[in-house]
């Protein structure tokens, strides 16, 4: 039976900007990658660089246009099947919500649509964002409770792993932005997250990969450090992924080096 990761991100781009590298390297050794995406992007900036709210950003064209690169980046990286969930953008909290704003659906609700998927593709590994960091955008938040609700609401995979932005990932993104012109102060709170970390995933071997997956997105690369890293320097920030094991069957002890360590 081959083996099977599942990833739950709040929006298209997610994926590669977050996991891009677990995904193309397990995607390399054969893994079966299930992507499940919550929302279609609709507050993401126009292809033309509109930004939402503004006279000229259709959010439906947007999230048409945003679904394609979806679609192009999943190839790049290996993705087998991707998953919509199709709920609307929520935006950044500073924001106004729209009518039906994926943070109004209920945990519950979207939790069961992402278990029955859990259930059949019947992943060992499920990935997503940190259902712990607050700072980050509040899709994302809620995309990583709804991902943890729908792991334990399934009983089937093994391992369930939040991935986790600490003080190594800043520091070398930081450092290696500055050497290209490109400045970047350090977020706080980093320590919390660093005692958090059990599991590094060294990508460098396919960071190329990650970074092609990146330039599918282009519409969204307007206000990205990674996406104006040459490829040398973005392999040296981005080449190395970390996860926060937030659920385990196995015992396998921490530190980890691998997802799947001790399922095999």
């Amino acid at each position: 039976m081959t083996r099977t990761l599942l990833a739950v991100h709040a929006h298209p781009d997610d994926e590669s900007t977050s996991t891009g590298g677990i995904l193309a390297h397990y995607a390399s050794l054969g893994t079966r990658i299930v992507l499940v995406t919550c929302t279609n992007g609709e507050l993401g900036d126009a292809p033309d660089g509109a930004e939402p709210f503004t006279p000229t950003h259709d959010p439906a064209r947007v999230a048409a246009h945003r679904l394609g690169e979806l679609q192009a980046a999943c190839r790049v990286l290996g993705v087998t099947d991707v998953e919509l969930l199709g709920y609307h953008d929520s935006g950044v909290a500073a924001w106004e919500k729209p009518p039906g704003a994926f943070v109004d659906v209920p945990v519950s609700a979207a939790a069961d649509r992402v278990a029955r998927l859990i259930e059949h593709y019947e992943p060992l590994v499920v990935v997503t964002c940190d259902a712990e960091n607050t700072a980050q955008h509040r899709d994302h938040l809620h995309a990583a409770r709804v991902a943890a609700a729908a792991f334990d609401l399934s009983a089937v995979a093994a391992k369930l792993y939040f991935k986790a932005h600490g003080r190594a990932y800043w520091e070398r993104l930081i450092r290696v932005a500055a050497s290209v012109g490109i400045h970047r102060d350090l977020p706080t709170g980093l320590d919390d997250v660093d005692r958090r970390i059990t599991t590094t995933i060294d990508t460098r071997a396919v960071t190329d990969r990650k970074r092609a997956a990146l330039h599918c997105h282009a519409s969204q690369l307007g206000s990205s450090i990674a996406g104006r890293l040459p490829p040398a320097e973005f392999a040296e920030a981005l080449g190395v992924e970390d996860f926060v094991r937030a659920r385990d069957t196995t015992g396998s002890p921490v530190p980890e080096t691998d997802l799947f360590a001790g399922l095999e």
